[in-house]
């Protein structure tokens, strides 16, 4: 308990931030912050304000910053459009299971339904894409209310949480003292293990023939990598992971059998249906990583390890649900699993690999003729900086490429918008991850569709003077509706065709350095010059107009319909 003292609720609120742990917010002022932005003018020293550009990019960068951070991102906007604009970035941080704090300004509490100027019903908005959403209207609610939201927001299931601040409980004042929230009564954030469950799971492992594991960002959010690594190993387990998951075990491990899903890996789809155990740790089985329920591994005995309990069993059949924090399952199953190496199992997965190598992955990342294609630019970034860069992706084909074919040495080193597929993510959450991750190179690919959602963020970029590495991977089309019209529409290209302008004019007047390549023998060295370069660089990369990639799962189809060009 600090000393208590009188003080406006605005700084009440700065306060309990930094008692929370918090050194950088993202934010955009307006009407009804205004006095949480005063206060802030004294604190600067404490508390990093990073100006963007658009409410929207706030809340991906709080968002970037809290996945390569483990730590809450905080976003802080005014009311009205300030907080609407904040909508997308929400909802995808509660599909993601994001840690965040979005704190809105909101018109005083004598105005409320009234209709006054820039008032729309925040909570109303957002309730059903948080975890928890709650106005303020007294100061003296206001060190309780963050305390509580840092508690929700970063335990159980992660997830964004709202706190809309009146004015009139900004500006009041309040003897302020703060007590950590460590507890909630009738929530529980990490449900008590079932033991029984666990010796079942693990003699169902023990006895398996042909095993595999799915892996989702819940080992990452658990801080279980180590504990996975060891598990797998001990028993002999071939891995996959979630595009989410991605990262958690390196990716030259033997065990690592690549990526999941509709543009996964065709070793770790095809043996989803070969399995007789099949143990997803840390996911939810997505609609995108399962295809056509009625025919998603109908022979396996499903083991499922989740936080929460609504995805247990919600998708996919369950023979063994274990609810709880995966590092904890998984150090409790441990001691309980005998040492085997399924050698003949995973023998099985090299013809897939061979097949999958010489039909996409080398001609994607090593084409000798043709256009330049997104698969080589990713590779030559990844080996430029040595697998160990965060790649953070925006959404569409450009997404696809950088998730298949990055490498990763250590963990959290993807941002990607997963569940909610948001173009416009990549660039603002470049942003945050930098500022989580300030001795890590950065490197952002994107297209230019989503690009041009979101690139007024340059202006932060030219701000901060943000070392990040921008790679623009230009098509001239919405790749991925377009890859679609092509499949499944008889190639009417519908509104997919992009007229766009010259993004390293657009860059040079951020004052960013950047260099525009279309031929292939220029692409090495302009690779190498980014990553060398001592400050934010945009490469901006003419490929290939009518890329595909594959491998592809139809939507809605069998995990092993899996078409290969």
């Amino acid at each position: 308990m600090k000393e208590k003292t009188h003080i406006a609720g605005s700084e009440a609120l700065l306060l309990t931030l930094l008692e929370e742990g918090v050194d950088t917010v993202f934010g955009y002022p307006g009407g009804q912050a205004i006095p949480i932005y005063d206060s802030l003018y004294d604190y600067t020293d404490r508390l990093k304000h990073v100006l963007v550009r658009h409410e929207q990019g706030a809340v991906h960068a709080a968002q970037g910053y809290a996945r390569v951070s483990g730590k809450v991102g905080v976003a802080i906007v005014t009311s009205g459009p300030g907080a609407t604009n904040t909508i997308t970035g929400i909802a995808d941080a509660l599909m993601d299971s994001t840690p965040l704090v979005v704190i809105t300004g909101q018109v005083p509490s004598s105005l409320l339904g009234s209709d006054a100027f820039q008032e729309v019903d925040v909570i109303g908005i957002t309730q059903p894409i948080t975890k928890w959403a709650y106005q303020v209207r007294k100061p003296e609610e206001i060190a309780y209310a963050i305390s509580r939201a840092f508690h929700i927001a970063s335990t159980g299931r992660p997830g964004p949480v709202v706190i809309d601040l009146s004015k009139d409980a900004q500006v009041g004042t309040v003897d302020y003292s703060y007590t950590k929230v460590t507890h909630i009564r009738s929530y529980q954030p990490a449900p008590p293990l079932d033991l029984t469950q666990v010796q079942v799971a693990a003699d169902l492992i023990n006895a398996a023939v042909r095993p595999l594991v799915l892996v989702g960002q819940g080992i990452i959010l658990s801080h279980a990598e180590a504990e996975l690594q060891t598990f797998v190993e001990k028993a002999g387990l071939p891995v996959a992971f979630t595009v989410l998951g991605l990262s958690a075990l390196p990716s030259n491990h033997p065990l690592n059998k690549g990526m999941l899903g509709m543009h996964g890996n065709v070793g770790p789809n095809r043996k989803t249906n070969n399995c007789d155990v099949l143990i997803a740790v840390g996911m939810r089985f997505d609609d995108r990583v399962t295809g056509d329920l009625k025919t998603y591994a109908p022979q396996a005995r499903v083991i499922h390890i989740d936080i929460d309990t609504s995805e247990i069993g919600k998708n996919v059949p369950v023979m063994v649900p274990i609810c709880g924090d995966a590092r904890q399952a998984l150090s409790a199953l441990l001691p309980l699993l005998r040492p085997a190496t399924h050698d003949e199992w995973l023998a099985a997965f090299v013809s897939d690999e061979e097949e999958e190598e010489n039909k996409v992955i080398r001609p994607e990342t090593h084409p000798d003729k043709g256009p330049i294609k997104m698969g080589e630019v990713v590779r030559l970034v990844s080996e430029a900086t040595g697998h160990d860069a965060v790649v953070v992706t925006d959404v569409g084909q450009n997404q696809m490429m950088a998730l298949r074919y990055s490498r990763y040495n250590r963990s959290r080193s993807v941002v990607t918008s997963g569940g909610l597929g948001t173009m416009g993510f990549g660039l603002p959450a470049a942003i945050g991850a930098k500022f989580g991750a300030p001795h890590r190179t950065v490197c952002c690919f994107t297209g230019d569709g989503g690009f041009q959602m979101t690139m007024q963020e340059l202006g932060t970029i030219l701000q901060e003077q943000l070392n990040v590495k921008i790679i623009v991977l230009n098509n001239d089309y919405l790749g991925m509706v377009r890859q679609w019209q092509e499949l499944f529409f008889h190639s009417r290209y519908s509104a997919t065709v992009m007229v766009n302008p010259d993004f390293a004019a657009i860059a040079a007047a951020y004052g960013i350095a950047t260099r525009t390549v279309s031929r292939r023998e220029e692409l090495p060295e302009a690779v190498e010059a980014m990553i060398r370069h001592d400050g934010p660089f945009l490469l901006a990369v003419q490929v290939e107009p009518c890329g595909m990639v594959y491998p592809m799962v139809p939507a809605g189809s069998c995990i092993t319909n899996i078409l290969l060009g």
